[in-house]
């Protein structure tokens, strides 16, 4: 064998990929975006999917600092410089979050950032690459939901369950106790004692059955998913309607009923649920503020959904309350009904509507000064990934 045939063989006009070359394939990863910025933090290459993904042309965005892209909050918290410390420690930077276009509207995606080395190992600055996972954030965000759905149901049905048992039965046991004794004793009983009596069973049978009524709604839209009719209303007209309804009451207390809604503030949401929430926390604002007091009732827009503030200067509430206002026992709801201050099922009812309209709520409150109970309602109508057990089943 001839040392030619000992020889490794080479592939003649062998082509040796160009810088052009990567540079094209990086512009057509659509699905990426990946662009890199020096050692000062700005952007100074940026692909087509970039553009694609963050809305910005390449002549837009060259020259502008790394940190336009994340959010508000993660620049207060200092989150760009952040990703470079670790890339700088360990190699690289992972992270999944949420990032914001060039048109404010916010997405979640994963990302990466390293260092950018040049031959001689110097450095030239930092390569970031994201992909966009809004969808499948929404969707795990829907199943985790569901899951939370489930959950607080199972707790909520025990508490049911445990009202009906105590509150109830026990309340309705005095009621035919009481009944019985007039009965066989009606003859002997002298007529300011006998009113008096009867008057309690008035009272006792009508707390029965509001509590009943609390219940029953409760189940109402826990289980009965036809009567869930969202459409776009006029919040300001909804206001109005449960002041009208509560105007007596104030009056008597002399507590002012306020609203500062814009005529066309719409949410997309349930009207008649919409009614029972806002019913149930002026309800409660009135019977816990004082003789002369005020109750307000204000609206803002943020991002896609409206922020309705109802506050009071009334009692307020410790931490050790707020912290089970939307979780009630048996115990708490009992407690509640002996100090007269209403069933206490009335914000479970309210959490339940919301979060059937893609809303939420908390409360802000200190004792002695007043509550400001907040909720969330969609503007238009929301996109719901994940409705119910079968949607969660075709994802598996």
């Amino acid at each position: 064998m001839n040392d030619d045939q000992n020889k490794p063989k080479t592939l003649k006009n062998q082509y040796i990929p160009t810088a052009e070359f990567y540079s094209q394939v990086i512009d057509s990863l659509q699905d990426y975006s990946i662009f890199t910025v020096d050692t000062d933090l700005i952007i100074n290459s940026w692909n087509s999917g970039a553009t694609t993904i963050f809305q910005y042309e390449t002549d837009e965005i060259i020259g502008e600092k790394f940190e336009v892209i994340f959010t508000e909050e993660d620049r207060k918290i200092g989150a760009p410089a952040l990703e470079i410390e670790t890339a700088l420690k360990d190699g690289r930077a992972v992270d999944n979050k949420w990032h914001i276009r060039k048109d404010g509207s916010k997405f979640y995606a994963y990302g990466l950032v390293f260092p950018l080395l040049g031959i001689k190992g110097e450095m030239l600055g930092y390569v970031k690459i994201l992909r966009d996972l809004t969808e499948r954030k929404k969707s795990e965000d829907s199943i985790a939901k569901y899951v939370k759905e489930l959950e607080e149901l199972n707790t909520h049905k025990e508490s049911v369950l445990a009202i009906l048992s105590h509150d109830l039965r026990s309340p309705l046991a005095g009621i035919i106790s009481t009944a019985e004794y007039l009965k066989l004793n009606y003859d002997k009983i002298k007529p300011d004692a006998l009113k008096e009596m009867l008057d309690l069973l008035h009272k006792s049978t009508k707390e029965e059955l509001n509590m009943l009524d609390y219940l029953v709604e409760w189940a109402r839209i826990k289980y009965a998913a036809d009567v869930f009719t969202p459409t776009k209303i006029k919040l300001a007209d909804y206001v109005k309607k449960v002041f009208d309804t509560l105007n007596e009451n104030a009056a008597i207390k002399t507590i002012n009923l306020h609203h500062e809604i814009h005529e066309n503030t719409n949410v997309f949401a349930d009207g008649k649920m919409v009614l029972s929430i806002l019913q149930n926390i002026v309800s409660n604002a009135l019977k816990h503020t004082g003789t002369g007091g005020n109750i307000l009732v204000t609206t803002k827009k943020k991002e896609d959904k409206i922020i309705v503030e109802i506050k009071d200067n009334g009692i307020g509430m410790s931490k050790e309350i707020q912290e089970k206002l939307f979780t009630p026992q048996a115990s708490s709801l009992s407690k509640a009904r002996e100090d007269n201050k209403g069933a206490g099922i009335g914000l479970l009812l309210a959490k339940g509507f919301l979060e059937k309209n893609s809303g939420e709520i908390w409360v802000e409150s200190a004792v002695g000064v007043g509550s400001s109970f907040y909720f969330t309602l969609p503007i238009e109508k929301p996109l719901t990934v994940i409705e119910n057990l079968k949607k969660i089943d075709d994802l598996a």
